[in-house]
């Protein structure tokens, strides 16, 4: 079908409502920022996109359907205004959304970040008028477009590391009147061209805070970015960098999280089966179940997090009952079986990765169960420390 006449009547009514609704759950508590919202088009950069089907397929893989306007008018331009975030690409391949098609499973490498997230983002960054501004992760562009009615577009310089996405994103802000600069350009090593900045947000993760960013920001900027790994826990920090080029930052509270920057993705473990073949024989009663990092709630989002800085290589699947963790960097390894009610736990290799995640948890509940807000991101030349009062302290990955 061809898309109405009434299309951008229709999307300025519904990005109206989508402004109202946002404002009623705190998301747009400054007047400048509705205004903003209400002005930019999100459809005109999200053209296709997936959106998960209500089945999934016969191995149990999530089905992903392709909505556009030729498809669905009214699910296009509805899920388009509403706050959700819409995946526009997965394992890097570009659809065709002239001839889109239903997708099973697969990582998603490219999104419209949902506008509450992106809202969240420019407001903690806290952007001034006259800032200048990197932003690492251009997407679609929406969230470019978005700083770009805020500041102006002399004052926005976006990066993204896929090439296609980058023009796709180029066409459609420059469509719309915005003319940030834009390069292909990989986030870990920021944008020299354009440096310094009085802001950095990126819409990716990393393991560790890039060094290129600290020195092209200005003493007294700041940089917003998320924290991740490959335990996938997530945390996010608001840093500011000083004279001497280091920086310290409060972690933000929330349980938000974003895709990792490409070089920082979860590397291929194999079979676990091979990795349970030298753990030892015996078995030893776990102190902690694995449950407090994987539950589905804001506490083990935060702990997951924690527990990954203290195995900042491991990763972890669950087999059936076995919850395996493998770290490819040392060769460690670790087994989780549930028992009468608790949890038994074989390690092995020159880490004893459980061990690790316990000694976190005992100190987490002797601190009285912390919140993220209660930790500090000290980046010096000694390296990059999470710091509490009453834990010990964590180091990062080296960037």
């Amino acid at each position: 079908m061809t898309r109405p006449a009434s299309l951008e009547s229709d999307a300025a009514r519904l990005r109206e409502a989508m402004a109202k609704d946002l404002a009623e759950v705190g998301a747009l508590a400054d007047p400048a920022w509705r205004a903003v919202v209400e002005t930019v088009p999100r459809h005109r950069f999200v053209p296709g996109f997936y959106l998960p089907a209500e089945e999934r397929d016969g191995q149990g893989q999530t089905a992903w359907d392709p909505v556009t306007a030729e498809l669905d008018y009214d699910r296009w331009l509805s899920a388009v205004y509403s706050d959700t975030t819409l995946i526009t690409q997965f394992d890097g391949d570009e659809p065709d959304w002239k001839k889109p098609a239903e997708r099973f499973g697969g990582a998603p490498t490219s999104s419209s970040t949902l506008p509450s997230l992106v809202l969240r983002m420019w407001s903690d960054a806290d952007l001034r008028d006259g800032n200048s501004v990197l932003e690492i992760g251009t997407g679609t562009g929406y969230s470019t477009a978005l700083a770009c009615e805020r500041l102006g577009s002399a004052d926005v310089t976006s990066i993204e590391v896929d090439p296609h996405r980058l023009q796709m994103a180029a066409s459609a802000l420059y469509a719309c009147g915005y003319t940030p600069t834009l390069a292909v350009a990989d986030g870990l090593y920021g944008y020299w061209p354009e440096a310094r900045f009085d802001r950095i947000v990126a819409a990716c993760s990393f393991r560790a805070v890039p060094p290129a960013l600290l020195t092209q920001t200005y003493p007294g900027g700041k940089i917003l970015l998320t924290l991740s790994g490959w335990l996938y826990g997530y945390a996010r920090v608001l840093l500011t960098v000083a004279e001497d080029g280091t920086a310290e930052g409060q972690l933000l509270g929330g349980t938000v999280s974003f895709m990792s920057a490409r070089a920082h993705a979860v590397p291929a473990f194999g079979n676990p089966a091979h990795w349970a073949a030298d753990l030892s024989e015996t078995p030893r009663p776990a102190r902690h179940s694995p449950e407090r990092i994987t539950a589905p709630t804001e506490e083990a989002f935060h702990l997951r997090f924690l527990a990954q800085s203290a195995v900042p290589d491991a990763q972890m699947t669950t087999v059936g009952d076995v919850v395996h963790l493998v770290d490819v960097v040392t060769g460690s390894a670790a087994a989780l079986t549930p028992h009468d009610g608790g949890w038994w736990v074989r390690e092995g290799g020159p880490m004893k990765l459980w061990e690790r995640i316990e000694g976190i948890l005992d100190a987490y509940d002797g601190a009285d169960h912390p919140g993220p807000e209660a930790f500090t991101l000290h980046i010096c030349d000694g390296g990059q420390q999470l710091r509490h009062a009453q834990m010990p302290g964590l180091l990062l990955p080296e960037p």
